[in-house]
């Protein structure tokens, strides 16, 4: 045993110990920070569905570019209209998988030390604000509103709203962040 190991000075956290530390930062610090993002994403896409579903009759178009055209389409399903034509079980599976991954992303969120990890942070929360409001669809009215309809020519992409945006968004940038954490580790190692 080492002088400094014996006076105490070097001493191993267990785990739980860590973890405890982790939890004592302020919330302020922490990637919570984000979750008026998470609002902000559900806020917008609820209220856009909204207004779209008073406005638009179902399947109604209205050509914004040549390549994009807002039309009201439900979606029962997940991503690509997944399990669309199932009888109806789906819509209770994908709510408790959103309320699941939206908790455990939210607890990760606060064990992340929002000056150190702020893009991963900004991601899940847009992640979560994405979860939640396509949940509230599903979760009023069993099935997802749709109008944002990308094409090009006569090739088109499946419909999709502000949540789903979120959603890629938020993944794009968790591989932005991982890209730049490996980048940054190698730069280390080398």
């Amino acid at each position: 045993m080492s002088e400094a190991e014996r006076d105490g000075a070097v001493t191993a956290r267990p785990a739980g110990l860590r973890a405890a530390a982790v939890l004592r930062l302020p919330v302020a610090a922490s990637g919570w920070r984000w979750l008026p993002l998470s609002v902000v994403v559900i806020v917008a896409d609820r209220a856009v569905k909204l207004w779209i579903t008073h406005h638009f009759a179902p399947a109604e178009r209205v050509r914004v570019l040549p390549v994009l055209d807002i039309i009201l389409t439900y979606n029962t399903g997940a991503a690509f209209s997944f399990l669309a034509d199932a009888s109806g079980w789906q819509r209770w599976m994908f709510i408790v998988l959103a309320l699941g991954v939206s908790a455990a992303l939210i607890v990760w969120m606060r064990r992340l030390d929002a000056r150190i990890h702020g893009l991963l942070a900004c991601g899940l929360a847009l992640i979560v604000g994405g979860a939640l409001g396509n949940m509230i669809d599903r979760l009023t009215t069993g099935r997802v509103v749709d109008f944002i309809h990308v094409h090009w020519g006569a090739h088109y992409f499946p419909a999709f709203n502000i949540a789903d945006s979120a959603i890629t968004i938020g993944a794009a940038l968790l591989l932005l962040d991982a890209w730049r954490e490996n980048r940054t580790t190698e730069r280390v190692k080398n």
